[in-house]
């Protein structure tokens, strides 16, 4: 693999040294000496963010909410990188998130891609289909209302668009989200399970079943939902940190230890980092528990201790 040394990378992308530097310090790309190809593209994508005058906490908050939300070790070069005013959104397997909100929004450019590709075929569409460009208006606006604190409008756009197409997920989850907010469980529930049925690949859909879950405290169906989104992105750090809570409130400290672990190394820094921390080494402290590492050999443990190797 070709590899670049820091005064290539500096003399390809035309920038300067204390250009890198503030992005590093900024932890929008880790400190190296030699970058692969993939690296110089994330360098690109930053580069052109940057040009855009997007700050530069705001694309390291939108990176580090999308490595929550979607599992990903790098959303610079897993998805496609869209500027939504000060922040950032993210295309990836078809939607357009904003990771930040956990809001699936209304994506232009897909829509006129759709339009084309409707206009250039002779083929008309099937009676009884839904409209998508209608669904993806509403759905616009359904979003824009929102943002303008208009929330039952929004709600009620998203009604609309339920009524037409039942099996529309992105509106299932901003609905149950609104419902939730409002303290309306058992709605935002039935909205977050069909959004599951719809897609059952829908990372965001199973967490958020979860969260309301957890709020109608049935703890261990809470468990299976925040399990499933992390079998479906193992990175998923926000899921591990829940499913530590939650086991936490079962006494299932073991489990709660592996999934603390988990966060705290997806997620190094920050409060939530700390929080994590802090009960690893509760959990550890009450239990009595080593955590071992690897070795070339076994090693027994002392006599009198418990031992955990957590993978």
């Amino acid at each position: 693999m070709t590899s670049y040394r820091r005064q290539d990378v500096l003399r390809i992308l035309e920038i300067s040294a204390r250009q890198l530097q503030a992005w590093e310090k900024a932890g929008l790309i880790p400190q190296q000496e030699l970058y692969s190809f993939q690296d110089l593209g994330q360098l690109r994508t930053l580069r052109s963010l940057r040009e855009d005058e997007v700050p530069a906490a705001s694309i390291r908050e939108s990176i580090l909410a999308m490595k929550a939300v979607a599992g990903m070790s790098n959303p610079l070069l897993e998805a496609r990188v869209v500027r939504t005013g000060t922040r950032l959104a993210f295309r990836h397997r078809g939607a357009m998130v904003d990771p930040i909100r956990r809001q699936l929004l209304f994506d232009f450019e897909r829509m006129d891609d759709a339009q084309s590709e409707v206009s250039g075929s002779s083929s008309p569409r099937p009676i009884g289909a839904p409209d998508m460009r209608d669904l993806q208006e509403r759905f616009h606006a359904a979003v824009q209302a929102e943002e303008a604190g208009e929330k039952q409008r929004a709600i009620s756009l998203y009604q609309e668009i339920l009524s037409i197409d039942p099996e529309y997920a992105a509106a299932c989850i901003n609905l149950g989200t609104l419902f939730f907010h409002l303290r309306q469980y058992g709605r935002a529930e039935e909205l977050y399970r069909r959004a599951t049925v719809a897609d059952p690949g829908y990372v965001l859909a199973y967490f958020d079943l979860g969260n309301v879950l957890d709020e109608l405290e049935r703890i261990d169906e809470s468990i299976a939902a925040y399990s499933t989104a992390i079998t479906l992105s193992p990175r998923y750090a926000d899921a591990h940190y829940n499913l530590a809570l939650a086991y936490e409130r079962i006494g299932e400290q073991r489990n709660a230890l592996r999934h603390w672990r988990a966060y705290a190394k997806l997620d190094n820094t920050g409060p939530w980092a700390d929080h994590a921390r802090a009960q690893i080494h509760k959990i550890l402290s009450r239990e009595g528990l080593a955590i071992a590492s690897r070795a070339d050999r076994f090693i027994a443990p002392r006599k009198g201790t418990a031992a955990l190797e957590l993978v």
